[in-house]
């Protein structure tokens, strides 16, 4: 027999993730905490799982993250229904919340979001890695992603590739980085998004070295890390649409020949929802993507 999951329960639990504790949820819902808490233990009773951390702040379990997606999933379809029905307001403005990483949001993205009338949009900056994450947790409702597998209750589309040139300055690239270009690297100073960005030490282990110097500059925006690499502190993998304009300017210089790069296949996944506005925001990224990146 199918267990039926009460809209009240499922509610309070989403009310609890994002407050991040009973009582708030309760200040929030307008009930006592030990509404909130009877709600909560007969959702798990129902489901027979355990479906949150009683840390602080709250956190779900990987079962309750299921049910904080279907949440913020049955939210989204109600405003949409609201707003089909004339009950939110005339023109009242519908948001959809979005994770992207900071090249792409640097470089294309952007003018992806332009001309969404009453459109607007929540962005999450994650490494694109690590968006899919995000969706799983029903924190988004659609994310740029490097993973072509599908998180459940999503669907997949490809974007296309990033293309990333090693580039360095050239004084620097004269003073650091003689000699076999793999040891070179592996001595010379490199700038890094931040500590779990092993970007750079993959695309030297691809030229057969062991990674990355020790010595890095942690520059956690994309403007900044290509600035830091103009300015000479160090060499980086540089997104092209950043690094072409400053090779023309001389500002920086392509180590290797202009044979050496590395594409990153972009995703756009999103809910399995019929969203009027996430179709909308849906239908203007594929397009930016087809414009800004390498397509097969």
């Amino acid at each position: 027999m199918a267990v039926e999951l009460p809209l009240d329960q499922v509610r309070t639990l989403l009310a609890v993730v994002d407050e991040g504790t009973f009582d708030a949820a309760a200040a929030a819902l307008h009930v006592t905490p030990s509404a909130v808490s009877q709600r909560v233990k007969a959702l798990e009773q129902r489901t027979g799982r355990v479906l949150l951390q009683r840390t602080k702040p709250v956190r779900p379990t990987e079962s309750g993250e299921v049910l904080v997606r279907f949440a913020r999933q049955l939210a989204r379809l109600e405003r949409d229904a609201r707003g089909e029905l004339g009950m939110s307001g005339a023109g009242a403005p519908t948001r959809v919340s979005v994770a992207v990483n900071a090249d792409s949001l640097a470089t294309w993205f952007l003018a992806a979001l332009t001309g969404l009338p009453g459109v607007f949009v929540e962005l999450r900056r994650e490494d694109e890695d690590h968006t899919a994450a995000l969706l799983r947790e029903g924190l988004v409702m659609a994310a740029v992603t490097s993973s072509p597998d599908a998180v459940p209750g999503c669907s997949v589309r490809a974007l296309g590739r990033m293309r990333y040139l090693p580039v360095a300055a050239p004084e620097f690239a004269a003073a650091c980085l003689t000699g076999v270009l793999p040891d070179a690297l592996a001595e010379a100073p490199v700038i890094v998004f931040d500590r779990v960005d092993d970007f750079q030490d993959g695309f030297v282990r691809r030229l057969g070295g062991a990674g990355a110097s020790a010595l890095r500059h942690h520059v956690p925006t994309s403007e900044g890390f290509v600035d830091a690499v103009t300015a000479g502190l160090g060499w980086g993998m540089v997104p092209e649409p950043q690094a072409e304009p400053r090779l023309r300017e001389g500002r920086l210089v392509r180590l290797g020949g202009r044979e050496l790069w590395v594409d990153v296949p972009l995703y756009w996944q999103q809910w399995k929802l019929d969203s009027p506005a996430l179709g909308a925001v849906a239908e203007a990224v594929l397009r930016a993507a087809g414009g800004a990146l390498r397509q097969p």
